[in-house]
């Protein structure tokens, strides 16, 4: 019952801000045009509720296009709706003023945020990990995480990742989770395993799951995927790369039953060894168990300000570089983005990462 009773609070909660939304841009446009009242909430009703309809059926893919932009609203709706109602208050003759202010804000945060979303940068990093028995002397590595592949981070976005990625010529691949969002049905529908097999690295491309593909519920779909497009998923295992350094996939925290760290970890440690997990949930037990160099993803550096406020407070380490003793960690900002195409306050990217294997100063 208190399940229930939280869901229809949240859903009327919900419905007053929308309401309250609906009718603050309904007195802007009246002050401009006339507007049929019964049209208008119609259709901001559907736009309102677009992701619950899109859910009905994944033909309705219109409805989650409709949906993601309408996060931006809610998003920023909090901060300017009110500050706008209060101003009205006091100026109730610059109305049309201070919507159309309004109006400009919400239009100026969607171009840059859709530039910074479509518009990946290469963040490169070189570190030094000790060479013990490994063969390479030195290794480039890719690093992405958060692809979200579907709809809106599409095919295209995804040429972009393969693109760039090639161009670093990089020796290993890691994709960090969250390689689809939730349902792989269009990276099957749209083809994207034949830009995925494009990808090039000397000693292969690994990835791991993230939480949003347990959220999807298809993640054998999923693995099948990959591995048809030369992504070799990584499933709480650990193998070894080019006799030179240790590589392990840790299943998504979201994974209640997934194993230890220190029941993945390699009985020698005779290589550098690498850890891949998409939530930096707490860099102290790689950092205990010996791993030398751990990449995450899942912050998205909370994707749109002022989202990385939280997300600073609720990791360690919620995005770039940070050496641990001897631990190098590196948390990634993701390549493409959940819900609205929109970055603000951060950028798709990927990393390219310079490892030298050689001598380490204590």
């Amino acid at each position: 019952m208190k399940k229930i009773g939280a869901i229809i609070t949240a859903i009327l909660v919900y419905s007053a801000i929308v309401f309250y939304f609906g009718w603050s841009v309904l007195t802007w446009l009246e002050a401009i045009m006339p507007v049929n009242k019964l049209v208008f909430f119609v259709i901001w009703a559907l736009i309102a509720y677009a992701l619950l309809i899109a859910r009905i059926d994944h033909r309705l893919r219109l409805f989650h296009i409709i949906g993601s932009y309408w996060m931006i609203i809610m998003q920023y709706g909090i901060i300017l709706f009110p500050l706008a109602t209060i101003m009205t208050w006091i100026m109730p003759d610059q109305l049309i003023v201070i919507g159309s202010i309004v109006f400009l804000l919400f239009v100026l945060s969607i171009v840059i945020g859709t530039y910074n979303a479509y518009t990946p940068v290469v963040r490169e990093l070189s570190i030094t990990l000790p060479k013990k028995d490994a063969n390479l002397d030195e290794l480039k590595v890719v690093v992405a995480s958060d692809f979200h592949l579907g709809l809106l981070s599409n095919k295209a976005h995804l040429k972009r990742f393969v693109k760039k990625s090639n161009e670093e010529r990089p020796d290993v691949v890691l994709l960090v989770g969250d390689l689809v969002d939730d349902d792989p049905i269009w990276f099957v529908k749209k083809g994207m395993s034949e830009v995925m097999k494009q990808l090039t690295s000397t000693y292969g491309n690994y990835g791991v799951l993230g939480n949003h593909e347990y959220y999807g519920k298809k993640i054998p779909l999923l693995v099948e995927e990959m591995e048809a497009s030369n992504v070799k998923m990584l499933l709480d295992e650990t193998i070894v790369v080019a006799d030179s350094f240790y590589l392990t996939g840790r299943e998504d925290l979201t994974n209640k039953e997934r194993k230890q760290l220190s029941d993945l970890a390699p009985q020698e440690h005779n290589l550098p060894w690498f850890v891949m997990d998409h939530t930096p949930s707490n860099l102290l037990i790689p950092e205990k168990e010996g791993t030398d160099f751990h990449v995450s993803g899942h912050t998205h550096r909370g994707q749109m300000w002022p989202n990385h406020l939280f997300t600073r407070k609720l990791f360690e380490l919620d995005y770039g570089y940070k050496q641990k003793g001897s631990l190098h960690a590196i948390v990634s900002s993701g390549f493409g983005f959940w819900g609205p195409p929109i970055r603000l306050g951060s950028q798709s990217e990927l990393w390219s990462v310079n490892i030298k294997l050689g001598d380490v100063e204590v």
